[in-house]
């Protein structure tokens, strides 16, 4: 089987090192080429790009959102026939993508740990505990099985409903993700000093995955359909996230980087998902509203912009 991480930065090269790990000599692909010559070193395979040939059964896309469709069009021909692109983006990107590739051949995967990329050829784990992931069909389905099978040689998998996949981990990420990037604080600190206005986004997150037909968010053990609505939520929180204290948002390296990061596509997709299903998101939406103020200088990225939510 020709296996190809697409995107192989931080959390796509965690990925393919597993797998690697596992038995499955994947290909790492990135622009990045300094971190190329670095994976080669290491005895991984590795190209730009404009090295790819061939055609493979499973290609892991693991970009930031903003270039899906040129990104898409571009794999095309590189993805068989009867081939899986499974996508381990944040958010909601499998409609985007289902239009390029169609829907049968689509799949969403959700990674349930942080990764940092140190230098070229490094990654920095920034979670506790075995990685797990949990991974669902766009269409069909027909692939899920071996797809499953695949992940479980190195990743503690589950199967499921994609919806409630992507929901479940939307419920963390548009809360904590979005905070942190906003205050520069590490998910865990977010939980113990802004509880507050972390549960709040991770409601108004839940509200929308009931309006899709999500019957339960399980997300580290809790079902955060019922975590979120508890009057206990916020003494629990710090407990919750314990595992992923460490994490700050991968969107706060391109802020502090000066580069657009990828909100409108993690909280922002909360957003327009919801006014798909008449659902207000006014937390979230000015979240989202709040981060754009920092990337164009109009706020300043600190704990204390937490207080302008």
């Amino acid at each position: 089987m020709r296996i190809c991480i697409y995107g192989a930065g931080a959390m796509g090269t965690s990925l393919g090192e597993e797998l690697w790990s596992a038995g499955e000599k994947c290909e790492f692909v990135t622009r990045n080429l300094s971190h190329v010559e670095a994976l080669k070193e290491e005895g991984y395979t590795a190209c730009p790009p404009d090295g790819m040939a061939g055609e493979y059964d499973v290609i892991f896309l693991a970009t930031k959102q903003r270039e899906n469709n040129s990104i898409a069009e571009f794999l095309l021909p590189f993805l068989k026939g009867d081939g899986a692109l499974v996508t381990v983006q944040n958010g909601l990107p499998e409609r985007g993508l289902a239009e390029v590739f169609g829907a049968d051949r689509v799949y969403g995967c959700a990674l349930g740990w942080g990764a940092e990329l140190v230098s070229p050829g490094e990654v920095k784990v920034s979670s506790e505990g075995k990685k797990h992931l949990a991974i669902g069909a766009y269409g069909k389905g027909e692939k899920l099985g071996m797809l499953s099978a695949l992940l479980a040689r190195a990743f503690e998998t589950k199967t499921g409903d994609l919806m409630e996949i992507r929901f479940s981990k939307l419920a963390v990420n548009a809360a904590f993700s979005t905070l942190s990037a906003i205050s520069g604080l590490t998910f865990g600190e977010i939980a113990k000093k802004h509880r507050k206005p972390a549960l709040a986004l991770m409601r108004e997150t839940v509200a929308v995955a009931k309006a899709y037909g999500c019957k339960s968010l399980e997300q580290n053990g809790h079902n955060i359909m019922k975590f979120a609505g508890s009057p206990l939520a916020g003494l629990v929180l710090p407990m919750a996230m314990k595992k992923h204290a460490a994490i700050r948002s991968g969107m706060l390296k391109d802020l502090a980087a000066g580069r657009r990061c990828d909100v409108d596509f993690v909280a922002g997709a909360v957003v327009s998902a919801g006014e798909e299903r008449g659902v207000r998101c006014p937390r979230l939406a000015r979240a989202v509203a709040l981060v754009h103020e920092i990337e164009n200088g109009l706020a300043e990225l600190s704990p204390e912009s937490l207080k302008l939510l």
